[in-house]
């Protein structure tokens, strides 16, 4: 059941809540807030956070830059950044192995943080070992980093995630709709949230709550035109 002043299909966005009090923690996502949590407690001054897309990893590294007041950078522009950096910054590297990775400026990087007792964090899909690094020091360099892993969403992370999306829409939704959602959906986050939005507007259309059928209508419009776009 929808509560009281609830507005009509204007899509005026709906930010999720991002801060470190909002965060729902699980198995899958344990070690990976202990790290946020421990900074600056770290063991060492460069931490890698490794996990598949839609894990939350862009989300808890954007909650630790909030916190050590870090910058972030591409990892193919480093070089640049090099040159109007503070080395007592913390940085931040997202997505280190989703492009080209200017490798001698990460490894300048990492001797400038090394140097000034700051830290860098990366976050990756993958472990150091498979972003087919080629600089011999950039190498060693990374073995010495600990690696934290965040695990693709379990049933318990994506339910609480889907909970709060709705609650934050002021959408109430009956837990046997979250249940049918987690069996349906790919295991990621950033899916949770374009299957919240697009239930939502179909809700407001139709005007009625949001049911197991609607979710499965709607899931399935969703399938056939990802099946298009595959084509």
């Amino acid at each position: 059941m929808r509560k009281p002043a609830r507005q009509l299909p204007l899509e005026l966005g709906h930010p999720t809540g991002s801060s470190r009090d909002e965060l729902i923690v699980t198995g899958a996502n344990r070690q990976a807030v202990a790290l946020i949590d421990r900074w600056p407690d770290w063991e060492a001054p460069v931490v890698v956070l490794a996990g598949p897309a839609g894990s939350g990893k862009s989300h808890l590294a954007a909650i630790w830059a909030g916190r050590a007041g870090a910058t972030s950078v591409k990892g193919a522009r480093i070089g640049a950044f090099l040159e109007s950096v503070q080395p007592s910054v913390p940085v931040l590297v997202d997505d280190a192995d989703g492009g080209r990775l200017d490798e001698p400026g990460l490894f300048h990087l990492i001797n400038t943080a090394r140097g000034a007792g700051s830290h860098i964090l990366l976050t990756a899909r993958r472990f150091p070992a498979a972003w087919g690094v080629a600089l011999p020091d950039l190498v060693s360099r990374l073995k010495a980093a600990p690696v934290v892993e965040i695990l693709e969403p379990d049933d318990l992370l994506l339910a609480g995630v889907i909970t709060k999306l709705f609650a934050d829409r002021q959408v109430e939704v009956e837990p046997h709709v979250v249940q049918f959602l987690i069996r349906r959906i790919e295991r990621s986050l950033s899916t949770a949230i374009g299957v919240v939005g697009r239930l939502d507007r179909a809700a407001l259309e139709k005007q009625t709550r949001i049911t197991r059928a609607l979710a499965a209508e709607t899931i399935g419009a969703m399938d056939a035109g990802q099946a298009e776009l595959d084509l």
